[in-house]
């Protein structure tokens, strides 16, 4: 299988775009190396950047803890690169917005065809109680996080393709941030020598968003982030955002509904909020509308949406988009609502919904990566190469229950990163997570959250499943 590697060419020659770092890093001595990682290790966990495992349990029965490992080897992309791939960003975001509307209101696209009517209506993720609610800006999904790999083409040169959209509730970001913060502490240096676009504003940028997703005529919209509370996996991410914009972190308990508007509980008595950043899915949100046993969203809470006195970030119902059997449509939405060619490319998709392409997925599963299409965090899902035969047979029973439960693609070699492991300086395959913010205009920060397989040969980068993560530069010229 040809293999992509982000730092050096076929020849083994530094690419250009690496060639400051490169120069200096092979003169970093190992031990210093080693120690720097060492360190960061210590600060991570003081400040308590860390992730919860549910499948792990300690001796209490309880989830475990674990630092997400941080790698001090960049991801480094060149200027014209990241522009590329930020106006694909933006056209598919933009369209995937578009399409939430639409099936929510006049369901052109359904009327067309061009999307199975069934696919979307019987969908889990569909949200009926959404059907006809004006959301300011139209705006869906105000925070999603594009998964982009790169993958070797016919001509052996690395091409980016989207490997998924997380429209829901996206988490890394904090990650993001805290290794850019961590390797200007260590390599400061670095940073005067190389031109790297800046990503600490990405909190002001995240609050305007939310601001402009206020119900209109709202002067100064109080925005609060509204969390599952500390046991939550992504807990750090929900107080580290709320500090650094300056909010409230609130969890359901703290906040009441009353004449159709949401407030939140304080030292000074009930003040009312106009942005609610959830961080829970929707089931959770409001025990009246969904499911009743919840006790971490507020009562109420869809009423005043549905009033219009409340904004949710993202939008209930957002999950429709984000489902891996609604992904191989992106592309004909973006010619659909945007009239374009799509940029960025989708990774080639079979779904088992459809009988030729479960009669290709059934005889080809050793050779494909096959997901759930409700399955996150690399959970529910089948890397082909690196199973077993056992494995193999067991899942594609699973599949043939219920084949519209699942799609496949082929394995794709995704491109690899020098990585700083025990052994050294080793390659290793990487993803990456960019952030797109949509309010009255759609803007991001350059990069995103490089996501690393630390062990050797693995694909899957998933923090859950021992990923790790390195900062992401990207040079301004």
């Amino acid at each position: 299988m040809q293999k992509f590697d982000e730092m050096h060419d076929h020849a083994s020659a530094v690419r250009a775009h690496y060639r400051n770092y490169g120069d200096w890093l092979a003169r970093q001595p190992d031990h210093v190396m080693r120690a720097r990682r060492d360190e960061a290790e210590v600060i991570f966990r003081r400040v308590g950047i860390t992730f919860a495992v549910y499948g792990d349990k300690d001796e209490d029965g309880s989830g475990t803890e674990r630092l997400i490992p941080f790698d001090l080897i960049p991801r480094v992309i060149p200027a014209a690169e990241w522009r590329s791939m930020k106006r694909g960003l933006i056209q598919r975001v933009t369209a995937l917005n578009r399409f939430l509307h639409d099936i929510y209101h006049g369901q052109e696209i359904l009327k067309a065809g061009l999307v199975p009517k069934e696919q979307v209506l019987g969908n889990a993720q569909f949200r009926p109680e959404m059907v006809g609610v004006d959301i300011p800006n139209q705006i869906y999904s105000s925070i999603a996080g594009i998964d982009i790999v790169r993958a070797p083409n016919a001509k052996g040169e690395g091409e980016y393709y989207v490997l998924e959209d997380n429209l829901r509730v996206p988490s890394g970001v904090s990650y993001m941030l805290e290794n850019r913060k961590m390797m200007m502490r260590f390599f400061p240096e670095l940073f005067s020598r190389n031109r790297i676009a800046p990503v600490a504003h990405y909190p002001d940028l995240l609050l305007e968003t939310l601001q402009d997703s206020a119900p209109p005529n709202t002067a100064a919209p109080t925005v609060v982030v509204l969390t599952p509370g500390m046991y939550n996996s992504a807990y750090f991410e929900h107080a580290f955002l709320a500090q650094q914009m300056g909010v409230e972190l609130v969890e359901g308990q703290d906040l009441f509904v009353k004449n159709d508007f949401v407030y939140m509980r304080t030292t000074r008595g009930p003040k009312q909020v106009d942005v609610i950043y959830r961080r829970l899915e929707d089931d959770f949100l409001d025990p009246e509308v969904f499911r009743p046993d919840s006790t971490l969203g507020c009562p109420g809470l869809m009423r005043a949406y549905k009033a219009g006195n409340v904004a949710l970030c993202n939008a209930v119902g957002t999950g429709i988009a984000d489902d891996k059997s609604i992904y191989p449509y992106v592309p004909q939405m973006i010619e659909f609502y945007l009239g374009e060619k799509p940029i960025l490319n989708n990774v080639p998709t079979f779904m088992g919904r459809k009988a030729e392409d479960l009669k290709y997925i059934l005889a080809n599963m050793k050779d494909l990566v096959v997901k759930e299409v409700h399955g996150a965090g690399g959970y529910g899902m089948l890397v082909g190469p690196a199973s077993t035969q056992a494995q193999v047979d067991e899942f594609r029973k699973i599949v043939q229950a219920r084949p519209d439960n699942y799609i496949a693609q082929p394995t794709l070699s995704l491109s690899t990163c020098p990585t700083f492991v025990e052994q050294g300086i080793a390659p290793r395959h990487i993803d990456l997570r960019p952030f797109v913010l949509s309010g009255k205009t759609v803007q991001m920060v350059p990069g995103g959250l490089t996501r690393v397989a630390l062990k050797e040969g693995s694909l899957v980068v998933n923090s859950s499943q021992g990923g790790g993560t390195k900062d992401t530069w990207v040079l301004e010229s």
